[in-house]
């Protein structure tokens, strides 16, 4: 088989045509996987950081080694305190993560009725 400018041309074509097509189904599957596990990863880093977990779980344990009544309600509220601001900065991390892959679902449909204005 002989292979020049017509073969090359037609298997371009066929690859663009094919990658065209392709597409949609890849954006709703591996790549849908990919961005929620890129934002389950986000979230899990951002927990990392505010050590969301580990206040609570040390929610009753006085800090500094103060085992008096004063320093272990200081601490307990001190704590509360940490864990309702941290709580709040968590939930908005999870609604930054859920809002992204909202927009990564409808972005598509976006860019559709973007270009249908642009044409009629």
């Amino acid at each position: 088989m002989e292979h020049n400018s017509f073969t090359y041309f037609a298997k371009i074509l066929a690859r663009v045509i094919w990658d065209f097509l392709y597409f949609p189904i890849w954006w709703y599957s591996a790549g849908l996987l990919k961005t929620v596990r890129g934002v389950g990863h986000f979230y899990h880093h951002q927990e990392v950081s505010l050590n969301f977990l580990v206040w609570l779980k040390n929610i009753f344990v006085p800090m500094y080694g103060q085992h008096d009544i004063a320093g272990r309600l200081i601490s307990f509220f001190i704590r509360v305190v940490q864990i309702i601001y941290r709580g709040f900065a968590m939930l908005l991390v999870l609604i930054i993560g859920l809002v992204f892959i909202a927009f990564y679902l409808t972005l598509p449909f976006m860019i559709l009725f973007a270009i249908w204005k642009q044409l009629f």
